[in-house]
């Protein structure tokens, strides 16, 4: 290469660098994330252009949500909260909240069951999928050619087999590993088997930092599935690097059932311009334990943090007791800022995450939020007998929540994610003894950074600066 194709070279990645600039200033969500890219691409344009055509976080612009286009579908969730009205009205502000976080009504006639690790959530989930009379619909963020992925694929064809209509939302990034030759059987066998973003993803630049990380099981419209697991032997703690994997998932029943379809139809509906809502029941049967519940979905196609706004309206809302169990602790800054004033006011912060690492990155910068929040009395709690992959808020004695959300800024900027949030004492208390026997698992960590290794103290703050992508 000669010295004057160089410089030219040299000349075009500055521009390209500067150009990228100047969208981080319009498009980055918070200031420090415009200030970030902005050094990094003025700095060293050869390694940083390249990553923002990758990782800079655009606006998720077109994805469209069916049930703000479709007055058949408003009406119907209306008509649905009328009758079906929540009944604990002291909630109301809390209900407001959540309703124009998510776009969907509270309602009650819904029932939440706890399912505890592996064994017992795909149990449950199999043995559904069987009796399936109408139609099945999965989603999942990860699902791996091994033994749970293999139960997956011949339970998905038998249904099929069966005459069941079988459909499955699968997310590239996260099934980047799974042969081509698992989703061609699926079809083979009749299953309609669709990439989150095949058809209408973004256009502009490759794009891998916006991922669907819903899961989600439906049957009939009568009971659904989602929380914390992929399809992987993993989430049996066969995967010897991490031991015994403790992670939570949730059985629905009722009205809260129609809610997780909805969003799995919008998921349907962004990646193949298909509308399912005529073909899908939408009366199922309400739950005898008739809780108030509604599920929060939440992504980077909303028109603001909506993530975030979901941590933080359940934050502000604890008036004695706050857990927070999450594999990761990445918190923007709402959220940092949330958690420290609920423990200046004496509410019980507990954060319950583990302390062994799957991801080295999240892991560290993890570290360099600590000491702060432990300086105003938030405890911090680290599950060593395993890894820790459960999304479980606890709020009082009165609401519990359970998903996909992590607490990190992936999870509330980045990702598409959902969980349900449920008002109701006794399940409250069945999540708190879930989460004491967590506890009893873990220790409560009092060591602060500086007393860390070296490569931890020095590796914190610099994990700290790639927060926005984590």
């Amino acid at each position: 290469m000669s010295f004057e194709v160089g410089l030219l070279l040299l000349f075009c990645l500055e521009v390209a660098g500067i150009y990228c600039a100047v969208l981080a200033v319009k498009h980055a969500r918070t200031p420090q994330g415009s200030v970030a890219w902005i050094a990094f691409l003025l700095t060293v344009p050869i390694v940083a252009v390249p990553a923002y055509l990758f990782f800079g976080t655009f606006k998720f612009t077109g994805y469209v949500i069916g049930r703000r286009d479709s007055v058949r579908i408003v009406s119907g969730l209306e008509r649905h909260r009328d009758a079906n009205p929540p009944t604990q009205i002291q909630n109301q502000q809390i209900y407001n909240a959540l309703e124009e976080i998510g776009d969907i009504p509270v309602t009650t006639g819904s029932n939440l069951e706890l399912l505890i690790d592996g064994a017992a959530t795909f149990e449950a989930i199999f043995a559904a999928i069987a009796k399936a009379q109408q139609y099945v619909l999965v989603q999942s963020y990860i699902i791996n050619d091994d033994k749970i992925g293999g139960r997956l694929h011949d339970c998905l064809s038998e249904s099929a087999r069966a005459g069941v209509k079988v459909r499955l939302i699968y997310d590239a990034v996260g099934c980047a590993k799974l042969p081509r030759s698992y989703l061609e059987s699926l079809q083979s066998n009749g299953i309609e088997v669709v990439n989150a973003h095949a058809r209408r993803g973004p256009k502009s630049r490759f794009q891998i930092n916006f991922r669907n990380h819903r899961k989600a099981v439906i049957i009939d419209g009568e009971v659904g599935f989602t929380g914390g697991l992929n399809m992987g032997d993993e989430y049996m703690g066969e995967n010897p690097k991490f031991g015994p994997w403790r992670d939570t998932h949730a059985r629905l029943q009722g009205s809260v059932v129609l809610q997780l379809q909805l969003v799995f139809a919008e998921d349907w509906h962004w990646a193949t311009h298909e509308d399912l809502t005529p073909i899908l029941n939408w009366q199922p049967s309400l739950a005898a334990a008739n809780k108030d519940a509604v599920l929060v979905a939440t992504g980077p196609g909303d028109d603001f943090d909506s993530g975030s706004f979901y941590f933080c309206t359940l934050i502000n809302a604890a008036t004695d007791r706050l857990w927070i169990a999450s594999p990761y602790f990445v918190p923007e800054n709402d959220i940092l800022t949330a958690l420290k004033l609920a423990a200046m006011r004496g509410v019980q912060v507990r954060i319950l995450m583990p302390e062994v690492s799957d991801h080295k990155i999240p892991w560290l910068a993890a570290l360099a939020y600590l000491d702060e929040v432990m300086e105003v009395g938030v405890e911090i709690w680290r599950y060593n007998q395993g890894f820790m992959h459960q999304k479980v808020v606890l709020v009082d004695d009165s609401i519990t929540s359970v998903g996909t959300t992590n607490l990190d800024n992936r999870s509330c900027r980045l990702n598409f994610e959902e969980t349900v949030v449920v008002f109701d004492k006794d399940l409250a208390d069945e999540t708190a003894a879930m989460l004491e026997a967590d506890f009893d698992r873990s220790f409560r960590l009092t060591q602060s950074l500086s007393q860390r290794g070296f490569r931890q103290r020095q590796g914190a703050p610099i994990a700290r600066l790639f927060s926005p992508l984590l």
